[in-house]
């Protein structure tokens, strides 16, 4: 399963020289499971090398829930034949089928930095929320290879992801929207932190 799982109710954590593989890689989530309220804030996890995972660095939620995911940073990642080294998704399930809901954890102020390796499925999957879009996602220094070169694999994937390049990207990630999202919806205070 996941080498690090990072739940709801952690903040100002500071997760750092891990090696990890195979298994699932280092998650934050799954979040919001049955409509519940997730916080999760301020973490830094940087110095990791992972081999053989299904995931490299993943922030996982389910619908229905509430709260928030801010303030992530994820650097100096090292991957080795990870199948997706970097992945936000904002509709988790761990089952056959989960309905349609369009209340969502937030996630906003992820920042992934100098991210290198190799990948045997898909450099970055970001699935986000279509109702609570993600905000804030920045990316530097992301060096991502095929273990297969001469024949890429999937691309890149975004879908109501919101941020910035900070630099140029291999493969070039040119899904990313600028700015903030314009259809973004509001929790209300109850739900969120």
């Amino acid at each position: 399963d996941d080498c690090v799982s990072i739940q709801t109710g952690c903040s100002n954590v500071y997760i750092h020289d891990v090696k990890c593989g195979p298994g699932h890689g280092i998650s934050i989530g799954g979040l919001g499971k049955d409509r519940t309220k997730a916080c999760v804030s301020n973490i830094t996890v940087r110095d990791v090398n992972l081999q053989n995972t299904l995931t490299g660095v993943r922030i996982k939620t389910w619908q229905g829930g509430s709260g928030s995911v801010k303030q992530v940073t994820f650097s100096d990642i090292q991957v080795s034949e990870v199948e997706t080294p970097i992945m936000i998704d904002q509709f988790y399930c761990d089952k056959g089928h989960c309905s349609n809901q369009s209340s969502a954890v937030e996630v906003s102020e992820i920042n992934y930095v100098n991210i290198r390796g190799t990948y045997t499925v898909q450099p970055v999957h970001f699935a986000c929320s279509d109702s609570l879009p993600c905000s804030g996602v920045s990316l530097s220094t992301i060096e991502l290879q095929s273990v297969k070169e001469n024949h890429p694999l999937s691309g890149p994937f975004c879908w109501e992801t919101y941020g910035e390049l900070k630099t140029s990207t291999e493969p070039p990630i040119s899904c990313l929207e600028s700015g903030k999202p314009s259809n973004a919806g509001t929790q209300s205070s109850s739900d969120s932190c």
